[in-house]
């Protein structure tokens, strides 16, 4: 979509998601704040049957607010157990807007996802067995700075449209956009509207073409073309409805480029001549009456493949083409936000109380929320006559949940490089360095891992560790020599920091290496190629967020190494002459977190 007709076309999939909300899902609307969005969502609602007010759903949400549990006001007041209504069951028939959404914990995204597909809420907990139906329009808002920040995968799989904002609306609009009258009648519409087998083979074979295996994902399509259909008063879905699904729903998750048209066959290739049988030859060449030609099956998918291909969002084409020379390499699509660190219950040290309600993590302290109630009795018993004198009135200000302070265990992850001549001093100055901070490792319960890379891949060989016999055991048995694969020591790196955030610690990367890259990621070999592909794993790992150290080995501080790391985002160190217990030392000044 150009930068020109990129409003209308996003109001247009409101208006889509507005008349079948239950069959579409919902919308990934990457757009930053500002007043395109807010256009946007202001559009939403105002064509939306009812115009009801849309739910807010920030990443920090617990489950007790999102899917709902006792009320405890409630609860203590009646003396039994009273549920109370979470967000996805009070936006039934409406929208939830789901901000930061690339922000969203993983087992929050799944939550919503399994409402989505239940139409309902279920609650069986804490003495509830509730269910509650809901249909409601799931608005992902993705903020993120860059590729790799995203919209958790399941939720963003139930979601049609994927669209992509300006940054500043634009108010010259070609195309009459739909109002709330128009979405009421198309609503009226839809179940009657029908989709031809044709055209669900076109749609099918659009995202086949475009490496979308998702069966779900071809759903929403044929969804959209229906509402599409339903829109523009038709009672078939034609051609161009289904052109416009493909625009809203494939193309956003095209995985391969389509086939491009030099690779057909030519329409002037010479066949083989037929045998001449006479009149049997001109009878069959002519199609039955009543058989259907295959002039439909053909031009169809072409045309609605061509839509998606013109749909493509900006840059898009440039990337996959990208993927396809670095030999497939792939990027994380998941949100990194539901990777980070999850709050540990009952973890920590207790460090007093906080106003605050109950849920999720957060434990009620009995104590001090009696505290906090007591010296309001007297005027509660004067408000509520019928108050029995032994029970105690707690309102919900008087809630007070624990604070707990967790510290944040390190590990840190070395990155060295095992190749050429110099390996073995490299391996020699790695190996103190490791033994000294295992050391601190038991006061401060860190940890170390070692990845070392030579030859044509990385070896991950010491996994996160704090016993000091296992790590000496595995370094004394590294060899070096060889090849210097980069790249592929940094997707090693980074998917060990990966599970390392996973499990709620704190990575902290050190790589000590030159950055003279000879091996790419297949195991070729070659400067040119290997530094193409040691820069684009050096970008990828900068999306992990993780802090990260890069120490030049090299006689004579590096260019290429100095641009690596700055890829990587790392702080950049020169220290050819370092021993073990220097380079300890400028390791823990660096990027050492102390409590």
């Amino acid at each position: 979509m150009s930068a020109d007709g990129a409003a209308p076309d996003a109001r247009l999939a409101a208006a889509l998601l507005a008349v079948d909300p239950a069959g579409i899902g919902g919308v990934v609307l990457r757009a930053a704040p500002g007043p395109a969005r807010e256009r946007w969502l202001d559009y939403l609602c105002a064509i939306w049957p009812g115009q009801p007010t849309p739910r807010r759903a920030a990443p920090s949400i617990t489950d007790h607010r999102l899917l709902g549990g006792v009320d405890l006001v409630a609860t203590l007041g009646a003396g039994r157990p009273v549920a109370e209504r979470g967000l996805l069951a009070e936006a039934d028939g409406g929208i939830v807007l789901l901000a930061m959404a690339e922000r969203l914990p993983a087992g929050t995204a799944a939550r919503i996802a399994g409402v989505m597909d239940a139409g309902e809420v279920s609650v069986q907990r804490d003495g509830l067995n509730v269910q509650r139906p809901t249909r409601f329009a799931a608005i992902a808002l993705d903020e993120g700075l860059s590729d790799d920040e995203q919209v958790p995968a399941g939720l963003a799989e139930r979601c049609g449209p994927w669209l992509i904002l300006p940054d500043v609306p634009d108010d010259e609009f070609d195309v009459e956009l739909p109002d709330a009258a128009a979405i009421v009648a198309a609503r009226a519409r839809l179940p009657s509207v029908t989709l031809p087998p044709a055209m669900l083979e076109a749609l099918c074979a659009t995202a086949l073409n475009l490496g979308i295996d998702s069966m779900r994902v071809a759903g929403l399509a044929a969804r959209v073309a229906c509402a599409a259909a339903a829109l523009h008063e038709r009672a078939t879905v034609d051609a161009d409805d289904a052109a416009c699904a493909a625009q809203f729903v494939l193309a956003p998750r095209a995985r391969r480029l389509p086939p491009s048209p030099d690779q057909a066959p030519p329409d002037d290739a010479e066949a083989p001549e037929p045998p001449d049988d006479g009149d049997a030859r001109d009878e069959a060449s002519e199609p039955p009456p009543d058989t259907p030609t295959e002039s439909n099956q053909g031009p169809l998918p072409d045309q609605v493949l061509a839509a998606a291909t013109a749909a493509l969002p900006p840059g898009l084409l440039a990337q996959l083409q990208a993927l396809q020379l670095l030999g497939g390499a792939r990027t994380s699509s998941a949100g990194r936000a539901g990777a980070q660190k999850v709050g540990r219950q009952g973890r920590g040290r207790l460090c007093g109380a906080r106003a605050g309600t109950p849920g999720g993590n957060a434990r009620l302290s009995v104590i001090d929320t009696l505290r906090a109630a007591a010296p309001w009795q007297a005027l509660r018993r004067r408000q509520q006559a019928d108050a029995e004198p032994a029970r105690v009135l707690i309102r919900r200000e008087d809630f007070r949940v624990r604070q707990i302070k967790q510290r944040t265990q390190t590990t840190t992850i070395f990155v060295v490089d095992a190749s050429g001549s110099a390996a073995a001093h490299r391996l020699a100055e790695a190996k103190g360095a490791v033994e000294l901070l295992l050391a601190d490792c038991y006061v401060r319960r860190d940890q170390v891992a070692l990845i070392a890379f030579r030859g044509r891949k990385a070896e991950l060989l010491l996994p996160p560790t704090r016993s000091l016999v296992r790590a000496k055991r595995r370094l004394s048995a590294l060899p070096g020599g060889g090849g210097t694969p980069f790249a592929d020591a940094l997707d090693a790196a980074r998917a060990l920091a990966d599970s390392v955030q996973r499990r709620g610690d704190l990575p902290i990367v050190i790589v000590l290496s030159d950055g003279q890259a000879n091996v790419a990621r297949d195991g070729s070999g070659g400067r040119a190629r290997a530094a193409e592909d040691a820069q684009a794993a050096a970008r990828q790992f900068a999306a992990q967020g993780c802090r990260t150290l890069f120490i030049d080995t090299a006689p004579r501080g590096s260019a290429l190494a100095v641009g690596l790391a700055a890829d990587m985002h790392a702080r950049y160190l020169s220290l050819p002459q370092a021993d073990a217990r220097k380079l300890s030392g400028v390791i823990n000044a660096a990027v050492r977190i102390r409590d």
